[in-house]
């Protein structure tokens, strides 16, 4: 395989597909904090972006080193992917249902939250380490890098269109935020294991 055009379009249109979990979340997150600043964003849309390359990265390595291992762990994935995605999303419900009204104070997005997100959103894409194979150790990090400058833009619109939103719906943006969630943890746990 070489750098050619295919190469760079096939990581890009694969980093499209898998941050769109990415994008929701970020809409999400955008719907609940709608006071967000620009750099919380950068750093939001940048771990995510982050855990896009790591994931694919590790699933490269363990084909090349304890596949049997990893093929054993991937049954797990959606269930580990459907179950910190409810924990957050059921949270943010709670608080929206809960809410105090239009004088509540958005408590943002924490560490916490963001790191389980992203290894929510991007556990799936453990398996691409398999369908880049046969790429050599650098082109495998050029495409997870790839991978990960489009899921940093993506989810900078998410967060983007998700503040507007959040903005207009105010009190009504946690519970909007924990449903999508909880859908998309339904959505790749169902799209994987049916």
């Amino acid at each position: 395989m070489s750098y050619s055009f295919v190469f760079f379009l096939n990581s890009a249109l694969l980093g499209v597909g898998l941050a769109m979990d990415a994008f929701s979340v970020s809409l999400a997150n955008g719907l609940h904090e709608p006071k967000m600043r620009v750099r919380k964003m950068c750093g939001i849309a940048g771990i995510f972006g982050g855990f896009q390359a790591f994931m694919p990265m590790a699933g490269w390595l363990c084909v090349h080193t304890i596949v049997e291992s990893f093929r054993s762990f991937e049954k797990f994935i959606p269930w580990i992917a459907l179950i910190l995605l409810a924990y957050i999303g059921g949270s943010m419900l709670i608080n929206g249902i809960r809410g105090n009204g239009e004088e509540e104070e958005f408590s943002g997005i924490g560490l916490k939250a963001l790191f389980i997100q992203g290894v929510a959103t991007s556990i799936d894409a453990l398996s691409v380490g398999f369908t880049i194979a046969n790429y050599d150790w650098l082109m495998a990090l050029v495409c997870s890098v790839i991978i990960a400058v489009v899921t940093f833009f993506i989810c900078m619109t998410g967060l983007s269109l998700g503040k507007r939103f959040g903005t207009k719906l105010s009190n009504k943006a946690d519970i909007l935020g924990g449903v999508i969630l909880i859908a998309i943890g339904l959505e790749i746990f169902i799209s994987n294991v049916l």
